[in-house]
């Protein structure tokens, strides 16, 4: 005996609401489990939000004091924790390399034209370089590498969802403001790939082979018009989304600031904290 339609189809635990309320359907495997659990966690790793308020704090305590010996201190701290991260070094120095760059030219203004004292080494007539400005100098380009180093290394894997979600559900900022900056942040990818795109299509022309001055303004110009009309697309698309819709929003992912955020935090804070210590131990912190 053949047995019915219904004891061949079988029973399907589905949730209110899903396309198995529909007769004759089911949900997908692991769908059921999907809308029944609330909203998604954000992905694992500390909340992006932890490392910004650690960084804003550790530059803060290494702003008090203009000497040499708090951003040693602080600089070596973080270089014998960055094995912890497990950045690739290649990734790490990519990524430093504007920091890299910054640094000696910040060095060599503040020694040319930092405040005189101390013994003169030599006098340009405009630049004065003497040994208060040489320490100073150091004492600046090590400040720069020890406030520029974990603000690089801290979000080289970072997703910018997970930070769009702690800003807006940590820190309170608006909606409209996280939203639009995430989806700037997600566009700035395709700069690389217009910008390839539209030299192939000059050459394709025959316009690329000379003028690279020139050619180059053009294909600034031609990238600044397309981001223009790409943002004003974007911008369209999320207001008839009623991303810009007032009233209570809701988050996917739900952003937690838990034992491994205070963690991370009191991390970068300690590490000001100790370099503040020691360089008043030392004699060399100037208020």
């Amino acid at each position: 005996m053949r047995p019915t339609g219904g004891d061949q189809r079988g029973a399907a635990v589905t949730a209110p609401g899903t396309p198995a309320d529909v007769p004759g359907r089911t949900a997908p495997p692991g769908r059921t489990a999907q809308l029944t659990s609330g909203p998604a966690p954000s992905r694992r790793g500390v909340q992006p939000v932890a490392s910004l308020l650690g960084v804003m704090a550790l530059g803060v305590c290494l702003v008090l004091s203009l000497d040499v010996v708090s951003a040693a201190v602080a600089l070596g701290l973080e270089l014998l924790l960055l094995p912890l991260l497990r950045v690739p070094a290649r990734t790490l120095l990519l990524r430093t390399s504007p920091v890299l760059v910054a640094v000696p030219l910040t060095a060599l203004s503040i020694a040319l034209y930092g405040r005189p004292s101390g013994r003169e080494w030599f006098d340009l007539g405009f630049a004065h370089v003497t040994d208060g400005s040489l320490t100073l100098a150091l004492a600046t380009a090590l400040r720069v590498l020890a406030v520029g180093l974990p603000a690089v290394a801290l979000f080289v894997r970072v997703d910018p969802t997970d930070l769009a979600d702690g800003l807006a559900q940590l820190l309170r900022l608006p909606a409209r403001f996280v939203l639009g900056a995430l989806a700037a942040l997600r566009m700035v990818t395709l700069l690389g790939d217009d910008w390839r795109q539209l030299g192939m299509a000059r050459r394709a022309r025959g316009v690329a082979d000379t003028g690279r001055l020139r050619r180059g303004a053009s294909m600034a110009f031609a990238l600044l018009v397309l981001a223009l009309r790409r943002a004003t697309t974007l911008a369209v698309a999320m207001e008839s989304r009623g991303f810009g819709a007032p009233g209570r929003r809701t988050w996917a992912r739900t952003a937690r600031f838990a034992g491994p955020e205070w963690g991370m935090v009191a991390v970068l804070v300690g590490i000001g904290v100790v370099s503040i210590a020691v360089a008043v131990v030392a004699g060399t912190w100037r208020a």
